[in-house]
């Protein structure tokens, strides 16, 4: 819009002073006009301290027309290039999982089947789980968590890792478990130990969990709250 104001003003000035250039000081030339957006010059003529531009010239270097009517001249310009519109800034609104997330989820949850799996097996079976390669296998958990936590990038992701955490939390809460009764007993009996269904929950979390990004679609999981 800015342009055409110009360029109208530069026409409107123009006009009614071409019939009386000569009667005024000689023209001096060597400046040129260029408008921003077109391309071409056009040269300037300075009279009396201000400076003109042929209309015709003006015209052609505008890309407009000109039309005549009675004792009036017009100066259409085309018309200026819609603005392209703004980039939506980026969001968690993609659907479905990432694959950087789906592969983080999985192996956050195989690492954990395999936690539960151990301690699971010295209880049934009466062969004390090293606290050694528990604490291992936390700090595992935990970096796996962390790595699931940084590939979050659509709102399924950002809809799911809750269940990976929650599943994170119950796992080391049945560790714990464990541990505290090794503290206090060389034998622990499998009904006692079986007596929450925590380790059930923490099972069927990361049954359901597979089972949701195989599907590629976010579905809660009660399991895992």
């Amino acid at each position: 819009m800015k342009m055409r104001v110009a360029a109208t003003a530069v026409m409107l000035m123009a006009l009614p002073m071409l019939p009386s250039i000569g009667r005024a000081q000689s023209p001096q030339k060597g400046s040129t006009l260029t408008i921003a957006g077109h391309q071409g010059e056009a040269p300037l003529i300075k009279v009396n301290g201000k400076m003109y531009i042929d209309i015709e010239t003006l015209a052609r270097l505008t890309r407009g027309t000109l039309s005549f009517k009675a004792n009036q001249t017009v100066l259409s310009l085309p018309p200026s290039e819609p603005e392209a519109p703004a980039l939506a800034p980026a969001t968690h609104a993609t659907a479905g999982f990432s694959r950087a997330f789906t592969q983080a989820g999985i192996e956050e949850m195989s690492v954990i089947r395999d936690w539960r799996n151990v301690i699971v097996n010295a209880v049934l079976k009466n062969s004390p789980a090293s606290e050694d390669w528990i604490s291992a296998q936390q700090a595992l958990a935990d970096k796996g968590l962390e790595l699931a936590s940084a590939s979050v990038s659509t709102s399924d992701d950002h809809s799911a890792y809750p269940l990976l955490s929650s599943e994170f939390n119950n796992m080391r809460a049945l560790s714990e478990h464990y541990l505290a009764f090794r503290q206090q007993a060389a034998f622990i009996s499998p009904d006692t130990f079986h007596s929450t269904p925590l380790e059930d929950q923490i099972l069927n979390c990361a049954r359901g969990f597979v089972s949701m990004t195989e599907s590629h679609e976010f579905q809660d999981q009660p399991a895992c709250h």
